[in-house]
Order: C-alpha cells, then sequence, then structure tokens
C-alpha cells in the first residue's frame, strides 16, 4: 500500500513538473531593456513548446523584494503574441520591480513565466547630470588616491627605478611601461620625465623611450576597467577590499598606511565606475543621439576625425586619459555610441593626454619643451596613420573577440569594451614598435619645432620641480636632483668670479658681471621656490626619513644661496677695484687663484656627495680634510698679509681687495662644508 501512495505520488510530481516546464518554457524572454521611468520586455516563441498562446500580457509590483501571491500585482493590456514586447512607462524612479509574462491556455488556467526583475533609473535632467559629475569625480579621486599611495608606499624602490631608467632607449621603454603601469597614471610619468630633461638629468633621446613605454604602460587601466568594471559587481568586492584596508590605515607603521591608501583609492576607482555606469544616460538603437554619431561615423575620415577631436577634448578637460577611457567605454556599453566611434575617441585621448606635459613644460627651457614635443608627435603621428587602418584593425580584432562588438546588443557591447582595450593596446603597441627606430629623428624633428631663444633659454632653472606630482618620496628626489642643478650654478659663479680676477678691461668684464648678477637672482629664487615646496610636502604625512631629507634640503638650499651671495659680493669688490684702476701683485693674485681652487675642490665633493642616495655614502672625511686645507691657508695667508702691511709693503686698497677676496673664499668654503654635513644628517 505504501509502494502504490509512493509511486502514485511520484508520477503526479513528474506530470505537475512537465506540465510547469511547457508552461514557462512556452515563452523566452529576452533581457528588459531599461530607459529611465520605462522599460520593453521582449519575448520569442520556443519551437519546443506544447502551446502556443494567441495573446499574452504582463504583470508587475514595484517592490524591492520578490513578490508573493498574496500582493497587489499591476496588470497590462493582452498584446498580440506576435508582438514580440510589451512597454511599460510612468514607472517609478530608482525603483526595482518584479514582473511575470503569461498568458491563459486552452483549460482556462494562467499560466506564468518565472518571476524576473528589473530597477529604473533617474529621468535625464540636472539631477541625474550632477549624479554622472559626481561618479566621475570619485572615478578619478580614486585613481589620485591609489596612484598616491603606491607611489608612497614603494618609494625608495621607484626612486632606484628611475635613477637606472635613462641608460637607452629600450630600457626607457620598459621603465615608461612600468612606472606607468605601476602609478596608474601616464600623465605623472611624462610630467616627470620632462623635468628631468629640464633638469639636464636626461637627454631627449632618452626621454623619448620613456615616454613610449608610459603609452603602453596606460592601457592596462582600460584592461582593468574592461575585465572588472563592467563584467564583476566591484562594488561588493569594494566592501571586502575596504575591510583590509581600514585596519591598515589604523596602524602607525607609515608604509602600512600607504598601502591603505592604495588599496581604498582601488576600491573607490571601480566604485565610480559602478555609479558611472549607472548615470550615464541609456539610449535605444532608434535614439537621435545614437543615429547622429551613425550618420557621422559612416563618413569615412571626417567622421572619424571628428570623433578624434571630441575625445582629444573630453581628455584635456579631465585631464586624465584614463579618466577619458573609461568614459568611452561606459558610453559604449550603454549603447550611447557605437564600438567605431569610441575607437576614434581612444585615439583622440591618446593626443589630449600630451597637453599635460606640454603646459608642464610651459615654464621650462627649450629642453623641456622639446621633450614634451617629441610626446605630442609620436601620439600625432600614430593616429594619423592609424585614422586609415582603423577599419581594417577593428574587424581583425572582433574576429577573436566571443561576440560581434558592432552589434547593438548586451553581449555585443560587452565585448566592445574588451574590443577598445585591445585596439588601445595595439594601437600603442604597433606605434612604438614603428616609431621607435625613428627616435633621432622625432628629436630632429622637436628640435625644428620648438626653436632656442639663445644661451638664456638653454640654462637649466628650477622651474623642472613639477607640483602636479604630490607624493613626498618623488617630491624629495626632484627636490634632491634640482640641489644639484643648484650647486653647479654656484659652481658657473665660482668660474666667473674667477674670470674677473684675470680680466682687467671694463668691457670684457661687463658681460660677466651681467651674468654673475643674474645668478644671484636665480640662486635666491631657488631658495625661495624650493623652501616653499619643502614646507608644502611638509604638511602632509611623511615617514621619518622623509622629513629629515626635507629638513636637509632646506639647510642645503640656504647654504646654496650664500654662496651665490658671497660670489656676488665677491664681483661687485673686484668690479670697484677695476673701475678704480687698482691693481694686484702677482703674488696676491696667485694667491686667490690657489685658493679658488681649493674652493673647488671643495665644491667638486660637495657635488660628489649630493649625487649620494644615502647618508653612509657621503663622503665627508674628504670634505673635513679640504675645509681644514682651505682654512689654514686663509690663515696663512691672513698672517702674511699682516706682516706686510705693518713693513709697509702692500698698497693698503688693494690689500685690503685681496684680504676682503680670500676671507670671502673661506667663508664659501664653511658653506660648502655644511652642505656635506647637512647631507650626512649632521644638521
Amino acid at each position: 500500500m505504501v509502494r502504490t501512495i509512493k509511486l502514485f505520488l511520484s508520477l503526479f510530481l513528474i506530470l505537475l513538473s512537465v506540465n510547469q516546464i511547457h508552461a514557462e518554457d512556452a515563452l523566452e524572454l529576452h533581457g528588459p531593456v531599461i530607459t529611465d521611468k520605462s522599460v520593453r520586455i521582449t519575448w520569442m516563441i520556443n519551437c519546443h513548446a506544447s502551446e502556443v498562446p494567441d495573446s499574452v500580457f504582463l504583470r508587475y509590483n514595484g517592490s524591492a523584494s520578490l513578490a508573493n501571491e498574496g500582493e497587489v500585482w499591476k496588470y497590462t493590456k493582452p498584446v498580440p503574441f506576435t508582438q514580440g514586447h510589451i512597454d511599460i512607462s510612468n514607472l517609478s524612479s530608482l525603483t526595482s520591480y518584479v514582473y511575470q509574462v503569461g498568458y491563459q491556455n486552452d483549460d482556462g488556467e494562467y499560466v506564468w513565466t518565472k518571476r524576473s526583475n528589473f530597477k529604473t533609473g533617474i529621468p535625464w535632467g540636472i539631477t541625474r547630470f550632477l549624479l554622472m559629475v559626481g561618479a566621475l569625480c570619485l572615478f578619478i579621486y580614486g585613481m589620485k588616491t591609489m596612484s598616491e599611495g603606491i607611489q608612497a608606499s614603494a618609494g625608495v624602490r621607484l626612486r632606484r627605478a628611475l635613477e637606472r631608467m635613462t641608460k637607452n632607449r629600450f630600457k626607457g621603454v620598459l621603465s615608461g611601461f612600468f612606472l606607468t603601469g605601476l602609478l596608474q597614471s601616464s600623465s605623472a610619468t611624462t610630467v616627470m620625465t620632462v623635468s628631468f630633461v629640464n633638469a639636464g638629468l636626461i637627454t631627449l633621446t632618452e626621454s623619448a623611450g620613456i615616454m613610449m613605454g608610459a603609452n603602453i604602460g596606460t592601457t592596462i587601466t582600460g584592461w582593468l576597467v574592461s575585465l572588472l568594471g563592467f563584467r564583476v559587481d566591484i562594488s561588493v568586492y569594494a566592501l571586502i577590499i575596504f575591510a583590509f584596508a581600514i585596519p591598515l590605515l589604523l596602524l602607525k607603521r607609515y608604509q602600512s598606511r600607504s598601502w591603505s591608501n592604495a588599496m581604498i583609492g582601488f576600491a573607490l576607482l571601480f566604485m565610480g565606475l559602478g555609479f558611472l555606469k549607472q548615470t550615464v544616460p541609456t539610449l535605444t538603437q532608434d535614439s537621435a543621439l545614437v543615429q547622429s554619431f551613425l550618420s557621422y561615423s559612416n563618413i569615412p575620415v571626417l567622421g572619424t576625425l571628428m570623433f578624434v577631436a571630441l575625445g582629444m577634448i573630453v581628455t584635456i578637460i579631465v585631464q586624465s586619459s584614463s579618466t577619458a577611457f573609461a568614459l568611452t567605454m561606459t558610453l559604449c556599453v550603454s549603447g550611447v555610441i557605437p564600438f567605431e566611434v569610441a575607437a576614434a575617441m581612444v585615439l583622440g585621448e591618446n593626443i589630449g593626454t600630451t597637453a599635460t606635459a606640454e603646459v608642464a613644460a610651459l615654464v621650462g627651457n627649450v629642453h623641456a619643451k622639446r621633450s614634451a614635443r617629441i610626446h605630442t608627435l609620436f601620439n600625432v603621428i600614430g593616429v594619423a596613420w592609424m585614422i586609415f587602418a582603423m577599419p581594417f584593425v577593428l574587424k581583425a580584432i572582433g574576429e577573436f573577440l566571443p561576440a560581434d562588438p558592432f552589434a547593438n546588443t548586451d553581449v555585443g557591447r560587452q565585448a566592445a569594451t574588451t574590443g577598445l582595450a585591445a585596439f588601445h593596446t595595439v594601437f600603442n603597441t604597433v606605434n612604438l614598435l614603428i616609431l621607435i627606430w625613428f627616435t633621432p629623428l622625432l628629436v630632429k624633428l622637436a628640435s625644428k619645432t620648438v626653436r632656442s631663444k639663445g644661451v638664456e633659454d638653454e640654462e637649466f632653472r628650477l622651474e623642472f620641480i613639477d607640483t602636479s606630482i604630490e607624493i613626498s618620496e618623488i617630491s624629495i628626489i626632484e627636490a634632491k636632483r634640482e640641489l644639484s642643478k643648484f650647486a653647479e650654478l654656484t659652481k658657473r659663479m665660482s668660474g666667473f668670479v674667477r674670470s674677473l680676477l684675470i680680466q682687467t678691461d671694463q668691457k670684457d668684464q661687463s658681460p660677466i658681471l651681467k651674468r654673475i648678477k643674474k645668478y644671484e637672482k636665480i640662486t635666491d629664487r631657488m631658495e625661495v621656490e624650493i623652501a616653499e615646496y619643502c614646507r608644502e610636502l611638509s604638511r602632509r604625512e611623511l615617514s621619518a626619513a622623509a622629513s629629515e631629507n626635507i629638513r636637509a634640503i632646506l639647510a642645503i638650499s640656504g647654504e646654496l644661496e650664500r654662496v651665490g651671495d658671497v660670489f656676488y659680493q665677491m664681483s661687485m669688490v673686484l668690479e670697484k677695484k677695476t673701475t678704480a684702476r687698482i691693481w694686484f701683485t702677482p703674488e696676491q693674485r696667485d694667491n686667490i687663484i690657489e685658493m679658488f681652487d681649493l674652493v673647488d675642490k671643495a665644491h667638486a665633493v660637495m657635488m660628489a656627495n649630493l649625487s649620494k642616495e644615502e647618508t653612509e655614502q657621503v663622503n665627508m672625511e674628504k670634505a673635513e680634510e679640504l675645509e681644514q686645507k682651505i682654512d689654514a691657508f686663509k690663515e696663512t695667508l691672513r698672517k702674511d698679509y699682516m706682516k706686510k702691511v705693518e713693513r709697509g709693503s702692500y698698497n693698503m686698497r688693494s690689500g685690503a681687495i685681496y684680504s676682503d677676496l680670500f676671507s670671502s673664499l673661506e667663508k664659501i668654503g664653511d658653506h660648502i662644508h655644511n652642505v656635506s654635513e647637512a647631507l650626512s644628517g649632521e644638521i
């Protein structure tokens, strides 16, 4: 008896399930097409269905949770099955809806599909626009925070990488690629490179390789956005990232807090991308805006140029090619722009990103301007040939994708984001492989398009420090290198003053005096600007080592400025000497020149110490030895001078100037020694 009941129940359940399968499979639903406050539900007939309805209708419930049978449903009017879709309008904004499509079978029973859901958006207007801008700002802030956190946590390793990245153009390409991939900012890499060229630390040829590598490094962002941003609900994982990042933020260790900031920035970046995807207006194939894009895109070259210009303008406005690329991807996946239009905008974004380096070079010298121009030429030339090759390249990329990226379907638009990332990488890689062999030609072309204004334009100045790079470790490296240029400037002043000692004609001395005066003003400005730069850095959270470095930089810039002041004072004394026609004896001149030689040797040791990475590498023994020799020689000259004055062997007017000069050189020796002491940590 029990077996009979079990068998009967099993047969009943099987029949019930078969009937249910047939009922639900009669209609094959497609994903709803949502346009703000309206939705279109579409279906197709299942060839294996047991029955085909004449008409269908839809019921829906504006609830955040799945509807229960006892809840109130709203019903649409029946529509012919062959219509294939039902439209619902006047829905509430930002509301989750549950819906079912159904029909009445031959027995008069209602048969429903499985429950599905959708969520409406916000109608396009000022609120939606501000939400989109806010999402874009969150994306930019996340990228900035992540970049700063990575730079701060990897500061020492970055410093060593920067030292090694200028060996040749091929190593420069690899360095530019890895540095940009790590910092997630090609702008930071290119601006940094321009500043190094301006400082005379690398050549134009070496900078070209770094610029080219940076172009490939920036494509990593596109792959991250494509593979994670549009295929995974990253907001859930962002919360998990926060769960790991916030405890690190509470630790006292500087390195831990830096990595925490990098993780938080990564989470915010994708949260911003998620919000951006929700706030960008969703348009259909029939909308006027999409049709206008399609109409212009059909114009072979002119249409492409228009969208290249659009991508360039967007990048210049947001000041980030990665952000512009993410925005382009979002517009593409939302159906606002087709795949080929998005690809053209990506080309424009490659040109737009050169604006950052061009602006940074405006305050630099001719070398900095030429370095920025190489970057611009590299991208413009690449875009020029790709405009004609783009249809073939896009078609070839489409062959490797799982779906047609040109199709205006959900699957097609998802494939288009991968296609855009691949197109970005292919373009920059092929452009690099072609143009790297023409680097010398690019250098010549940049030199011709950026003419030098003469000797004044060739001189290196402080302006190479870039305030847009806001990370302490990188900024401190820049400031240290600026000190090396500062020291080189004072070394030149030493040579100028020495030549005044030899020149006795006022006409010959006049241009030298002008240069010394100009250099003295530059040293004054350099000290002020370095001090302001260091004060700005000190307002941020710094490691103990970074704080010590800033104190040393401030002390050194002060000492070097005083060296410049003393050389200027010596030039004024020598000018008065020539004007008053006061002459030195051969012995006096030889003694001053010998004193200059000692000071120059001390200067050379100081500059060698400035190039050292660690305080332990500073050669204090040699610095001490030369400082003692300068003091001893000055004392010898002073005693000899006093004896000859007592005997009346010296002309008092020339003797006073003579005494002033060797005493001034001894002061310079003291300042030079103080620089080495500051470098060794003795401040």
